[in-house]
């Protein structure tokens, strides 16, 4: 067995491979930019290289570097995580050329999946369903309109090297081709270092299934089940889950074993993932296509270990130490069920936009002490458990020149229903203050009544949020606990303030009537020693809650809710099941007299273009004194090595404008002025 490993990454997958490498034993290396120096990967290791300044083509993308700090360490073995060099042909030979173990699949099965062209063609060579598609090189917007009209609209552009979601573009007219094939060739030669583009059929009413693989160098291959990877957002994923409600048996069967086959044709071994885009309106169990596949370990790899039980970077180090499997096809069972949600550094109330900025609270749920469970001996029940893979702490920086994710969110129970409850538990519980989340958005996900029926497609959010989101719809029992938390919140303040030093008096005591205004509804709430009255009615709810506090835990009846507060000037926000409510609490005397307060009213920014998140601009398409339409595109902004394109809100004049391409631009930066 190795003695020393190196790992070629940062942030949680980094975090995570030392934690299986120190249970078995095995010293590890960790490499950081500059904008790394302090984080919990370098801290976690045992010895730490410095590769250089922030920008990954300056640091993690160097592989020069990377042996280099193998080699002055005495690392005999290299895991390069996801993402970064871990598909690269070209880093796994010069591993095999530097004598250190690449802990991944041999090059020439690199080579050969990496291109999603050339692996098309090896797939169908190898029986494997593909979707109809042009897989040709693309010369360019004229011909790529040509083939998108040939194959019929909706249709896929995609980076060759592409993954991760970036380089793609969903096209349903010429238009739309026209719009983005050069785009999805900008996204690519930045992202992967190679602009060529393929186009093929959207499949509609899509599941995106993946089949999680793993081979040793003996040539055993085996399928560890399926993962259900519907819900994404620009062809990111956001909510995983193995086993799918959606696969039957036989169709498992099915999609294992052309994975298999594929993994067969290229000599391959260790951990991968065959991606599949499956008809939702099929039937049969037949209706599933090869998309590509991954040669790595996998961002959702959490969600197979908990139903298999297997630690699937153990087998990987394993694997490339030359050791065999252990276990056959006919050993691998699926126990319960397992979701995974990403944690991001995006406001979900703008758009999604990436944000960055310094963690300045950071405080996930606990986590199980023993976050890869053992499949149980015969007979012993296995409890529900929630996992937190992070690579983050709290005073640390979550930077643009990186992937946004903060940390992933992994619950198990026995039941589908038991497995999305705990997560809306462990959401409720997570707290984070600085750069924007989306934990409200995963908590209003769960809870959404469509997924929890399975019935998911990757147009999923699209459809269901169509007009950007809000927030969770919240339910009449759950404003008025808020109400009732609001006012039992107010009341504690006012008598720890009567408490020290007499600040309300000697003998002047809080009031125990209040009026909650929560939206456009106002509560009546009586705080009693012998419990809380709303409207007039007793609610069965009991709270802990001491002024400080950063979140409130209460008992409604049987089921347990956590609140986080912060205090705002009339009263608190309090967020709780997927939505941020603003609540405004006066002592019932002085609420009548509320209504003559001055409202201040916010400046119009309607004429502005803002820059809506921390970016390059790329191009600006408009001049002064330029006509534009409503939706006409006026900028691109890159961000976090994702080009989004701003439009005009509405018809007007371009009156003046502030930035030139290749400016960085903070957040709210006018980009232009209209008449």
């Amino acid at each position: 067995m190795f003695k020393k490993i190196l790992v070629a990454n940062r942030g949680e997958i980094a975090c995570r491979v030392m934690r299986t490498a120190k249970k078995m034993g095995i010293a590890t290396v960790a490499v950081y930019s500059d904008a790394d120096a302090g984080a919990p990967h370098v801290l976690m290791a045992d010895e730490s290289v410095r590769l250089g300044p922030p920008p990954a083509g300056e640091s993690y993308l160097l592989a020069d570097l990377i042996l280099l700090a193998a080699k002055e360490t005495g690392a005999d073995c290299i895991h390069p995580g996801y993402g970064f060099l871990s598909e690269r042909e070209s880093f796994a030979r010069a591993c095999a050329d530097a004598g250190i173990a690449f802990v991944g699949p041999p090059p020439k099965a690199i080579a050969a999946m990496g291109d999603k062209i050339e692996s098309k063609k090896l797939a169908k060579a190898a029986g494997v369903n593909v979707v109809p598609g042009f897989l040709g090189e693309i010369a360019d917007t004229e011909e790529a309109v040509k083939i998108a009209t040939d194959i019929g609209y909706p249709v896929m552009m995609k980076a060759s090297a592409g993954g991760g979601g970036k380089g793609m573009r969903l096209a349903y007219s010429e238009q739309d081709v026209r719009e983005g094939f050069e785009a999805t060739k900008r996204e690519g030669l930045a992202s992967f270092g190679d602009d060529r583009v393929f186009i093929e059929k959207f499949i509609e009413s899509p599941r995106h299934i993946e089949i999680q693989v793993m081979g040793d160098q003996h040539g055993n291959i085996v399928y560890l089940g399926e993962r259900e990877c519907s819900i994404q957002r620009r062809h990111q994923k956001v909510v995983e889950e193995a086993p799918s409600p959606f696969v039957t048996p036989k169709m498992r069967k099915a999609m294992g074993e052309q994975a298999v086959a594929l993994a067969r044709a290229v000599g391959y071994f260790s951990a991968g993932t065959v991606e599949l885009i499956v008809s939702g309106a099929d039937t049969t169990g037949e209706g599933f296509y090869f998309l590509e596949m991954n040669t790595r370990l996998q961002v959702e790899h959490p969600v197979t270990e908990a139903v298999t039980g297997l630690d699937l970077v153990e087998l990987m180090i394993r694997v490339a130490a030359g050791e065999p499997l252990g276990f056959t096809q006919d050993d691998v069972t699926l126990t319960g069920w397992a979701i995974e949600n990403r944690v991001y550094a995006e406001d979900p109330y703008r758009g999604f936009l990436p944000s960055i900025g310094r963690l300045v609270r950071y405080a996930p749920p606990e986590s199980s002490e023993t976050p890869y469970v053992s499949r149980p001996q015969a007979g012993e029940a296995q409890e529900a458990y929630v996992r937190v893979d992070d690579g983050v702490r709290e005073g640390g920086e979550v930077s643009m020149f990186y992937d946004p994710m903060i940390a992933k969110l992994i619950t198990w129970a026995e039941t589908r229903e038991e497995a999305i409850d705990l997560q809306i538990a462990a959401l409720d519980q997570f707290e984070i203050d600085g750069p924007g989340n989306n934990i409200d958005f995963l908590s209003a996900l769960m809870q959404h009544p469509r997924f929890r029926s399975g019935a998911i497609t990757t147009g999923f959010i699209a459809e269901e949020y169509p007009d950007g989101f809000h927030g969770a719809p919240a339910s009449a029992s759950v404003i008025r606990s808020l109400a009732a938390i609001a006012a039992f919140a107010a009341t504690a303040e006012a008598d720890r303030a009567r408490r020290i030093d007499g600040q309300l008096g000697k003998r002047l005591r809080p009031p125990s009537e209040w009026s909650v205004t929560i939206g456009d509804l106002s509560h009546e709430v009586s705080i009693a020693t012998d419990g809380i009255i709303v409207d007039g009615e007793d609610l069965d709810i009991a709270l802990e809650y001491t002024p400080g506090d950063r979140t409130v835990h209460a008992e409604l009846g049987d089921e347990d809710i956590a609140v986080r507060i912060a205090r705002t000037r009339g009263g608190f926000t309090l967020t709780t099941r997927g939505a941020s409510h603003k609540v405004r609490v006066l002592p019932a005397h002085v609420a009548p007299f509320a209504q003559h307060m001055i409202t201040k009213i916010p400046p119009d920014l309607s004429k502005f273009l803002l820059c809506p998140m921390p970016g390059l601009l790329m191009r600006l398409d408009v001049g002064a004194g330029d006509k534009v339409e409503a939706g006409q595109p006026l900028a691109v902004v890159e961000a976090m090595k994702m080009e989004n394109i701003l439009r005009a809100e509405k018809a007007g004049t371009v009156k003046s404008v502030n930035a030139a391409p290749g400016d960085s631009l903070a957040v709210d930066a006018v980009i232009l002025e209209m008449e």
